[in-house]
Protein backbone atom coordinates (compact mmCIF):
# COMPACT_ATOMS: atom_id res chain seq x y z
CA UNK A 1 0.00 0.00 0.00
CA UNK A 2 1.83 3.38 -0.58
CA UNK A 3 0.34 6.98 -0.78
CA UNK A 4 -0.36 9.64 2.12
CA UNK A 5 -2.80 7.36 4.05
CA UNK A 6 0.21 4.12 3.50
CA UNK A 7 0.52 2.63 7.15
CA UNK A 8 4.01 3.85 8.75
CA UNK A 9 5.64 2.76 11.85
CA UNK A 10 3.15 3.98 14.04
CA UNK A 11 0.54 2.97 12.96
CA UNK A 12 2.18 -1.13 13.05
CA UNK A 13 3.25 -0.14 16.17
CA UNK A 14 -0.13 1.00 17.32
CA UNK A 15 -1.58 -2.15 15.58
CA UNK A 16 1.23 -4.46 17.44
CA UNK A 17 0.30 -2.70 20.92
CA UNK A 18 -3.82 -3.21 20.41
CA UNK A 19 -4.18 0.33 20.23
CA UNK A 20 -7.12 1.36 17.78
CA UNK A 21 -5.08 3.83 16.04
CA UNK A 22 -1.59 5.54 16.10
CA UNK A 23 -2.99 9.15 17.71
CA UNK A 24 -2.12 6.99 20.79
CA UNK A 25 1.11 7.94 20.95
CA UNK A 26 0.26 11.28 21.10
CA UNK A 27 -1.53 11.15 24.29
CA UNK A 28 1.55 8.70 26.23
CA UNK A 29 3.98 11.27 24.82
CA UNK A 30 2.11 13.89 26.45
CA UNK A 31 1.51 11.58 29.63
CA UNK A 32 4.95 10.79 29.81
CA UNK A 33 5.88 14.36 29.56
CA UNK A 34 3.58 15.75 31.81
CA UNK A 35 1.58 13.42 33.70
CA UNK A 36 -2.00 14.78 32.94
CA UNK A 37 -3.91 11.69 34.19
CA UNK A 38 -3.32 10.44 37.49
CA UNK A 39 -4.95 7.40 39.60
CA UNK A 40 -8.54 7.59 40.36
CA UNK A 41 -8.62 10.87 37.65
CA UNK A 42 -12.08 11.48 36.11
CA UNK A 43 -11.32 12.04 32.28
CA UNK A 44 -13.85 13.51 29.44
CA UNK A 45 -12.19 12.71 25.87
CA UNK A 46 -14.28 14.80 23.55
CA UNK A 47 -14.24 13.59 20.09
CA UNK A 48 -13.26 10.06 21.52
CA UNK A 49 -13.60 7.92 17.91
CA UNK A 50 -11.96 5.26 17.21
CA UNK A 51 -11.29 4.78 20.90
CA UNK A 52 -7.61 5.21 21.03
CA UNK A 53 -7.28 8.35 23.87
CA UNK A 54 -10.03 6.62 25.33
CA UNK A 55 -7.40 3.12 25.62
CA UNK A 56 -4.19 5.52 26.75
CA UNK A 57 -6.73 7.29 29.56
CA UNK A 58 -8.07 4.36 30.59
CA UNK A 59 -4.09 2.74 31.34
CA UNK A 60 -3.48 6.02 32.78
CA UNK A 61 -6.27 5.68 35.90
CA UNK A 62 -4.04 2.70 37.42
CA UNK A 63 -5.59 -0.54 38.82
CA UNK A 64 -8.89 -0.92 38.94
CA UNK A 65 -8.78 -0.75 42.29
CA UNK A 66 -7.56 2.78 42.27
CA UNK A 67 -10.79 4.17 40.88
CA UNK A 68 -11.49 6.97 38.30
CA UNK A 69 -13.54 7.16 34.79
CA UNK A 70 -13.02 7.56 31.40
CA UNK A 71 -16.13 9.39 29.55
CA UNK A 72 -15.78 9.52 25.71
CA UNK A 73 -18.26 11.79 23.37
CA UNK A 74 -18.23 11.60 19.59
CA UNK A 75 -20.79 12.39 17.15
CA UNK A 76 -20.15 8.53 16.46
CA UNK A 77 -21.22 5.61 18.01
CA UNK A 78 -17.95 4.58 19.10
CA UNK A 79 -17.46 0.82 20.31
CA UNK A 80 -15.31 0.73 23.66
CA UNK A 81 -11.61 -1.31 22.61
CA UNK A 82 -11.24 -4.44 24.06
CA UNK A 83 -7.85 -4.17 24.72
CA UNK A 84 -6.71 -1.25 27.41
CA UNK A 85 -10.11 -0.44 28.43
CA UNK A 86 -12.12 -1.72 31.52
CA UNK A 87 -15.54 -1.05 33.04
CA UNK A 88 -14.57 2.42 33.79
CA UNK A 89 -14.89 3.90 30.62
CA UNK A 90 -18.09 4.65 28.79
CA UNK A 91 -19.29 6.59 25.71
CA UNK A 92 -21.95 8.54 24.67
CA UNK A 93 -22.84 9.51 21.09
CA UNK A 94 -23.81 13.59 21.08
CA UNK A 95 -22.56 16.53 19.13
CA UNK A 96 -20.15 18.20 21.49
CA UNK A 97 -21.13 21.77 19.47
CA UNK A 98 -24.82 21.21 20.97
CA UNK A 99 -23.51 20.21 24.77
CA UNK A 100 -24.59 21.88 27.12
CA UNK A 101 -22.34 22.30 30.41
CA UNK A 102 -24.36 21.09 32.96
CA UNK A 103 -25.16 17.93 30.42
CA UNK A 104 -21.36 17.44 30.36
CA UNK A 105 -21.21 17.87 34.02
CA UNK A 106 -24.27 15.23 34.65
CA UNK A 107 -21.95 12.49 33.05
CA UNK A 108 -19.29 13.07 35.43
CA UNK A 109 -18.92 11.41 39.10
CA UNK A 110 -21.58 12.71 41.73
CA UNK A 111 -21.77 15.62 39.05
CA UNK A 112 -18.81 17.26 40.17
CA UNK A 113 -16.39 17.82 36.72
CA UNK A 114 -13.56 16.17 35.75
CA UNK A 115 -10.08 16.42 36.45
CA UNK A 116 -8.73 15.89 32.46
CA UNK A 117 -10.50 16.83 29.99
CA UNK A 118 -8.82 15.98 26.64
CA UNK A 119 -10.09 17.37 22.75
CA UNK A 120 -8.85 15.25 19.88
CA UNK A 121 -12.09 16.55 18.07
CA UNK A 122 -11.70 16.88 14.53
CA UNK A 123 -13.85 18.91 11.41
CA UNK A 124 -14.31 16.81 7.92
CA UNK A 125 -11.54 17.44 6.24
CA UNK A 126 -11.60 19.58 3.07
CA UNK A 127 -8.05 19.78 2.09
CA UNK A 128 -8.17 23.11 2.11
CA UNK A 129 -5.96 23.95 4.69
CA UNK A 130 -7.00 27.19 6.15
CA UNK A 131 -10.47 26.33 6.14
CA UNK A 132 -9.86 22.82 7.59
CA UNK A 133 -7.69 25.02 10.93
CA UNK A 134 -10.40 27.89 11.07
CA UNK A 135 -13.28 24.64 11.91
CA UNK A 136 -10.44 23.24 13.96
CA UNK A 137 -10.04 26.14 15.60
CA UNK A 138 -13.93 26.37 16.32
CA UNK A 139 -13.58 22.68 18.07
CA UNK A 140 -11.21 24.09 20.04
CA UNK A 141 -12.98 27.04 21.28
CA UNK A 142 -15.84 24.93 22.63
CA UNK A 143 -13.75 22.26 24.07
CA UNK A 144 -12.16 25.30 25.79
CA UNK A 145 -15.58 26.90 26.48
CA UNK A 146 -16.69 23.61 28.43
CA UNK A 147 -13.79 22.97 30.22
CA UNK A 148 -13.35 26.53 31.98
CA UNK A 149 -16.42 28.26 31.11
CA UNK A 150 -17.01 31.41 30.50
CA UNK A 151 -16.22 33.75 33.61
CA UNK A 152 -12.35 32.20 33.36
CA UNK A 153 -12.20 34.37 30.57
CA UNK A 154 -13.43 37.48 31.20
CA UNK A 155 -11.07 39.57 28.76
CA UNK A 156 -11.92 37.24 25.83
CA UNK A 157 -15.43 37.31 26.31
CA UNK A 158 -16.26 37.70 22.81
CA UNK A 159 -14.11 34.22 22.30
CA UNK A 160 -16.43 32.53 23.66
CA UNK A 161 -19.88 34.03 23.81
CA UNK A 162 -20.41 32.29 20.33
CA UNK A 163 -21.98 29.66 22.62
CA UNK A 164 -25.08 31.66 23.53
CA UNK A 165 -27.15 28.99 24.44
CA UNK A 166 -24.62 27.69 27.03
CA UNK A 167 -24.82 30.09 29.81
CA UNK A 168 -23.26 28.49 32.68
CA UNK A 169 -20.68 30.36 33.93
CA UNK A 170 -18.67 27.95 35.24
CA UNK A 171 -17.14 24.73 33.27
CA UNK A 172 -16.92 21.52 33.63
CA UNK A 173 -13.09 21.22 34.34
CA UNK A 174 -12.31 20.86 38.21
CA UNK A 175 -10.04 23.16 39.96
CA UNK A 176 -6.05 22.63 39.49
CA UNK A 177 -7.46 19.98 35.97
CA UNK A 178 -6.04 19.71 33.17
CA UNK A 179 -6.89 20.12 29.21
CA UNK A 180 -5.41 19.20 26.39
CA UNK A 181 -7.05 20.48 23.17
CA UNK A 182 -5.61 19.44 19.49
CA UNK A 183 -5.80 21.70 16.50
CA UNK A 184 -4.91 21.87 12.87
CA UNK A 185 -2.30 24.04 11.56
CA UNK A 186 -2.63 26.18 8.76
CA UNK A 187 0.16 28.62 7.27
CA UNK A 188 -1.97 31.68 9.37
CA UNK A 189 -2.05 29.50 12.36
CA UNK A 190 1.45 27.71 12.41
CA UNK A 191 3.93 29.06 15.08
CA UNK A 192 7.38 30.47 13.78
Amino acid sequence: MSGPWAPDFFWREAQRLGYVARSAFKLLQMQKQFKLIGAGASVLDLGCAPGAWLQVACRSLGPLEKGGTVVGIDLKKVNIPSHHCDSRVKTICADVMNLRKDQARAFSPQGMGFSVILSDMCPIVSGITTKDAALSCELGKRALSLAIGNSSCKNNSEFLDSFEDDTSENGVLRRGGNVVIKLLESKDTAGN
